[in-house]
This record gives structure tokens, sequence and C-alpha cells, in this order.
């Protein structure tokens, strides 16, 4: 059985909060965990710094107050928080006595890797996560990722439709198709840095129409023909239109990575490194 995480990646309004609860119950009814939205990496990234290791400085509790402030949800998610923190404040004890190294990568992977600790499956999706993926697979370099594709147009009029205190969120239809293009021109690096092992790609609509269920199942080694069989598209399917040259090459390139034919013909390329 692989125990490596399973990573869902994929830009804002692509439909990776629905499948990650798909997972969630998946993986919870299997003893394990899948985070929707845990964001923890994205945090240590951010906090976890060469400088705050050599000023002996770890701020757990700004971590932890991030983690709060849009809670991540899921069943069991009480347990997963709570392993969180014993090992973030275990980690900032040993910064400030100055017995936890120097290197933050090692840190940031003994911290995510203690909140799955035991467990048979484990896994997280944050759509941010995609903005950092060199350090992401040094820090996880067995972790599997789903990448979760959906038509920039569909996209983007999700993005405009999107209420609340967002004030990071695209208010034209140009805007929106470049942050889509910005944010999943990152995608294509995974196919550069990551073993085809370790990566599927799979298009929203054929997620919704059940077209990806066994390659996804095969993938996480999970049966999630139940968990996934209520995935559907709220709106219909965009036709590709008069999308921006950019963001066309983008899309193209894309879908054809999350077509099953294509995936069978990519060549093995070498495992990545710490």
């Amino acid at each position: 059985m692989n125990t490596s995480p399973i990573i869902l990646l994929g830009g804002q309004r692509c439909g990776t909060t629905a499948l990650a609860y798909a997972l969630n119950l998946a993986f919870h009814d299997v003893g394990g965990h899948f985070t929707v939205n845990g964001k923890l990496p994205y945090l240590l990234h951010r906090w976890l710094t060469r400088e705050d290791l050599a000023d002996r400085h770890l701020r757990a509790d700004e971590i932890l107050h991030a983690l709060d402030r849009r809670p991540p949800d899921g069943a069991g998610v009480d347990r997963w928080r709570a392993r969180v923190e014993d090992s973030l404040r275990a980690v900032a004890r040993e910064v400030a006595e100055g017995t936890a190294g120097d290197d933050p990568v090692a840190l940031a992977r003994r911290i995510l890797t203690e909140s799955g600790q035991d467990l048979p499956h484990w896994g997280d999706k944050y759509n941010e996560y995609l903005l950092h993926l060199p350090w992401l697979d040094a820090v996880l370099p067995q972790a599997r990722y789903v990448l979760l594709v959906r038509h920039p147009e569909e996209a983007a009029r999700s993005m405009l439709r999107w209420t609340g205190d967002r004030p990071w969120l695209p208010v034209t239809r140009e805007s929106a198709l470049a942050k889509w293009t910005a944010w999943n021109a990152h995608g294509l690096d995974l196919v550069e840095r990551i073993p085809r092992e370790r990566l599927l790609v799979i298009e929203y609509q054929a997620l919704c129409r059940g077209e990806e269920t066994g390659r996804l199942s095969e993938f996480t080694g999970l049966d999630l023909t139940q968990a996934l069989r209520g995935l559907s598209p709220r709106n219909p399917a965009a036709a590709d239109g008069d999308l921006p040259q950019a963001t066309a090459n983008v899309w193209h390139a894309l879908r054809d990575l999350a077509s099953p034919a294509h995936a069978a013909d990519l060549p093995a390329l070498a495992t990545t490194t710490p």
C-alpha cells in the first residue's frame, strides 16, 4: 500500500473544494484523513524560514491563528488540528532552544509528516499550493499530485460570481482569465518536475461525468466510486470561444495532459530529490 500523501492541486474555482470533500470522506472511511483547505504547507512556506531559525523564533502561535481564521474542514479535522498544534509547539520550543537545526525544509517535512503520522492515507488541498511547487516537492519528495483543471471561461465566470470578503478577487473577465493563466501555468511545470507515477491530471467536466473515477481510484489506492457519485457541474461546459492566446495555450496543453491516452504516452521521469 502506498502511504505517500495525496496533494490536490488546482486554480481557484476549478472544482478542487468539491473533490476535496469527496476525498475527505473516502479517506475517513478507511481510517485516514484528507484535509479540506488545510493550508499548513502554505503557512510554513511563509513562516518557517532560515532567518527564523537563525533568530530562534518560530511563530507557531501566528501559524495556528492563521489556520483558525478560516478553519480547515472535513471529517476528522479536529484530530488533525490537534496533531498539527502538538508538532508546531514542539518544533517551536526546539527552535528557541537551538536544537532544531538550521534546515527549514527538513523541519517543514517533519511537521507535515507528524500531522499525518500513522495514517494509512493522508492528504490535503489548498489552491495556493500550486504557487509553491518547487518548495512543496522538496518538503514532500514522495507526494503524489492530482491536478484538477477546468476550462478557463468556466473558472472566470465562477470567480466573478464569487462573494464574500475576498479583496484579491478579480472583478473583470480579462483579469479573471489572466489570473487563471498565471496560476495554471504552474501546473505545466509539474510535467517537468514530477515522474508520471506521482502525477495525475484530470479535467473537471470529465470528473463530473464519472469518466475519471477509475483513474483517480487507481491513483489513490481507494475505491472512490461512491465518494465521487455526487459530483456534478453547476453550469454547462464552456466552448473555447475567444480566449486570449496565452490562456488558450495553457488550457490546450493542460487539456491534452488530462487525456488518458496522452497520460499513457508520458515518459517516466527521474524521481526528484529533496
